[in-house]
């Protein structure tokens, strides 16, 4: 059955990722002059500043103290772990190959919901994990030529992301979506001072601080509308919608540094896609049969 809001929420979906791959594609041109902590830092402080501005706004620090849930601290340190490892990642790797690695994240969800959470997966979706995983080896192809080994960290990213969406499945109703994202920037951002200390100051151009100022605008743009996503429509049917995202990899690879992916690569992300997909479809099939 049709949900009556899918359609605003995959509008939804489209516009979040296309902020997450702006977002991406800023830091990244940033990376050329600036190191890793900078650039987490500045833009950090200008999300905290924006996030902290639509609490006050909202009575978000009234009860501020539900903020202290475990699960809020775990998925915050998740969350700094992913950042860190991704990024490192992203400035190494074609964006494209990239983005298409962070797409196996459902699958290693769905994976992980049913190892330590005992959710119930079938052998169609344990199926369509190995799947996707044999389509991320085509990307990554280690052992071979074309093997990055800075797809192992971007791997590794995707983990702590895992762990951080599990954290986000235990948060209580009462702990605000506001509050769990400004706790987030809050400790990434601690990360990039940290990382800033050490390595040192590097002083920003006008365009340096025109990067990560639309970095930040299009990272929160990416949560709020993912946010939007999820709760308007059906989410089986907007999931999928995701994956655009791979395609505005693949162009913005290609008209910012001249990357094109080759051959088996397109195979890799073919395969990801796929699995994925499937996978959201036949969770959906068992939510439905569940409410029977």
């Amino acid at each position: 059955m049709d949900h009556p809001g899918n359609s605003r929420a995959i509008a939804a979906m489209l516009i979040a990722m296309a902020g997450f791959i702006l977002n991406d594609t800023l830091v990244k041109m940033a990376s050329d002059a600036l190191p890793l902590g900078q650039i987490i830092l500045v833009r950090g402080l200008i999300c905290i500043a924006a996030l902290g501005v639509a609490g006050a706004v909202t009575g978000l620090f009234h009860n501020a103290r539900v903020l202290a849930h475990p699960a809020v601290l775990v998925r915050a340190l998740a969350e700094t772990a992913a950042t860190m490892l991704y990024l490192t990642a992203l400035f190494q790797l074609p964006i494209a190959n990239a983005t298409a690695i962070l797409q196996v994240l459902p699958l290693v969800v769905t994976a992980a919901a049913a190892v330590f959470l005992k959710d119930a997966v079938g052998w169609r979706r344990w199926s369509a994990i190995l799947v996707g995983l044999i389509g991320v080896l085509l990307i990554i192809r280690p052992g071979l030529d074309g093997f990055n080994a800075f797809s192992l960290l971007a791997l590794a990213g995707v983990g702590c992301m895992a762990l951080r969406d599990l954290a986000t499945r235990q948060l209580p109703k009462d702990v605000p979506t506001l509050g769990v994202a400004l706790v987030s920037f809050v400790a990434v951002t601690l990360l990039g001072t940290m990382l800033t200390v050490q390595s040192g100051w590097t002083d920003l151009s006008l365009v340096e601080y025109g990067y990560l100022g639309g970095a930040a605008v299009f990272v929160l743009a990416g949560y709020v509308f993912i946010i939007l996503a999820m709760r308007f429509g059906d989410i089986a049917v907007v999931a999928p919608f995701r994956y655009t995202i791979v395609v505005w990899a693949i162009l913005l690879g290609y008209l910012v540094w001249g990357d094109v992916p080759d051959g088996i690569t397109l195979v890799g992300i073919a395969i990801v896609i796929a699995s994925g997909t499937y996978s959201f479809f036949r969770e959906r099939k068992a939510g439905a049969a569940d409410t029977r």
